[in-house]
């Protein structure tokens, strides 16, 4: 996983692979090359440029022959850039490959929120992408523009909020994981979530107490659909509706504990003819589909917040705003950026965000270790993000054939009819079925289903549990 790197420590500077947060050069470099790299820097999320490591870890400083004047690179972003980026300079003493006391200047590189950020000598535009600093062309510049005017709004101040609208139980995880116990505000202010003692968008969303107070936007919400789409009215089929709106940690946190203890497992006998267990969706793919949307989803567009709906046959998980920059459905698995870079850096730094093309490619991958459908990825409206996870309940449901025999004996399933045995497969599967599930399944009333089901109840096939037919809790198990 890319992860920024909040250490000036050399051993670290000098070992660590250089990723989207990191980059190291040598001091021979040319001030207007090292410009490139601060320039791609500041237009994606920010980050550290430590001068004076070699690519391959070697400590070479500035004592060494041919070492450019430090001075000169701590002018890059003013003299090589426009507009100049926000980058603070810092000469770290270290004693060189050679044995010589020396140093190295690491630059700390902050986002630029508002402005694309150009070399001053062509006025060529650079992005970080993984541990690449690329040429953006015009239509990648254009998008980028754009997309800069979106991210003004994690920067903007939020009126009415202070330190007294902070969670700060949450504040305490964050101050343990940089490993400081400086005041809270102290810490806010210098990782720029305060300004004139109002919280930004940002410092809002991932430390305020209740976010949605100020941005009704900011919110998660969960519901578990009893069927393969959502009803209204008599038909209403809502068995779960819970909303997440606090700072998004606990947002997170809160969501993942739902979303787990409502999937199910399957269970089948495999070649080895041991059982075997798998979840209904990889672990991965789903909480990376919910942290990518708390994390890019666009936060000025008011009036909508992020739905996780869950199917007896899918997940969805519906982000609003279009894609961000230079990201499409066709290059996502390739091309990473961050809507809002503070926010994600911070995620980060709790351990859950990873690059967004290698988040995506690792959905696919897990998806297709459980022999899943891929995962979909559509604009509805064009104007949000959606992510679809299919369970193919049916061939799982198919799957359990061999496994149910040691439960039902061969010649009763070899007697059972066509929507019997799925309502048995499924009993199985499950751990129980309900007429309401076994109709979906079956593609019938609830009526026929009802009567398929207590058919095998009378049998003994099935186990009926309920307080009276007309109990709408009612289901049936395998006796």
């Amino acid at each position: 996983m890319q992860s920024p790197v909040v250490t000036n420590n050399i051993e670290v500077l000098s070992s660590i692979k250089e990723n989207h947060y990191f980059d190291r050069k040598s001091a021979r470099i040319k001030p207007e090359d090292l410009a490139r790299h601060v320039v791609a820097f500041a237009n994606a999320s920010g980050g550290k440029i430590v001068v004076g490591i070699e690519d391959d870890g070697t400590v070479t400083g500035f004592v060494r022959r041919g070492a450019r004047d430090p001075e000169r690179f701590e002018q890059c972003a003013i003299t090589d850039c426009s507009p100049a980026p926000d980058v603070s300079c810092t000469r770290v003493p270290t004693t060189n490959a050679s044995g010589e006391e020396d140093f190295v200047l690491v630059l700390d590189v902050e986002p630029s929120t508002n402005r694309v950020i150009t070399r001053r000598k062509d006025g060529a535009v650079f992005l970080r992408q993984g541990d690449q600093s690329k040429t953006l062309g015009y239509e990648q510049i254009r998008a980028l523009e754009y997309d800069k005017n979106q991210r003004v709004f994690e920067d903007e101040l939020v009126e009415d909020s202070g330190i007294g609208d902070v969670d700060h139980e949450v504040l305490a995880r964050y101050k343990e994981i940089l490993g400081t116990d400086a005041p809270d505000e102290q810490v806010l202010r210098a990782r720029r979530f305060m300004r004139d003692g109002r919280l930004t968008v940002a410092g809002l969303l991932l430390f305020g107490e209740c976010p949605a107070a100020f941005l009704p936007q900011a919110r998660v919400r969960v519901l578990r659909f009893d069927g393969t789409k959502m009803e209204t009215g008599e038909r209403l089929n809502t068995t779960k509706d819970v909303t997440f709106d606090g700072p998004i940690p606990k947002i997170v946190d809160g969501a993942f504990s739902l979303i787990s203890g409502m999937l199910r497992e399957f269970q089948f006998l495999g070649s080895d003819g041991r059982f075997q267990t798998v979840p209904e969706y990889p672990e991965f793919a789903w909480f990376e589909g919910l942290v990518n949307a708390v994390t890019h989803r666009d936060y000025a567009y008011a009036g909508d917040y992020i739905r996780v709906s869950m199917y007896d046959d899918r997940l969805e998980i519906l982000s609003p705003g279009r894609l961000p920059n230079t990201v499409t459905l066709d290059n996502m698995r390739e091309t990473r950026y961050s809507r809002n870079p503070r926010i994600a850096r911070t995620l980060v730094e709790f351990g859950w965000v990873r690059e967004l093309n290698e988040g995506v490619k690792r959905i696919y991958s897990e998806m297709q270790r459980l022999l899943l459908n891929d995962p979909i990825f559509s604009e509805p409206d064009g104007t949000k993000v959606q992510l679809t996870l299919e369970n193919n309940i049916v061939a799982r449901t198919l799957r359990q054939r061999d496994a149910l025999e040691d439960r039902v004996s061969r010649e009763v399933l070899d007697g059972l009819g066509e929507y019997e045995l799925v309502a048995v497969q499924a009993a199985y599967a499950r751990g129980r079925v309900t007429p309401r599930e076994l109709s979906s399944l079956i593609n019938r009333s609830q009526r026929s289903a009802t009567r398929v089901l207590k058919g095998l109840s009378r049998r003994g096939v099935l186990e009926w549990h309920g307080t009276s037919t007309n109990d709408p809790m009612q289901y049936y198990t395998v006796a």
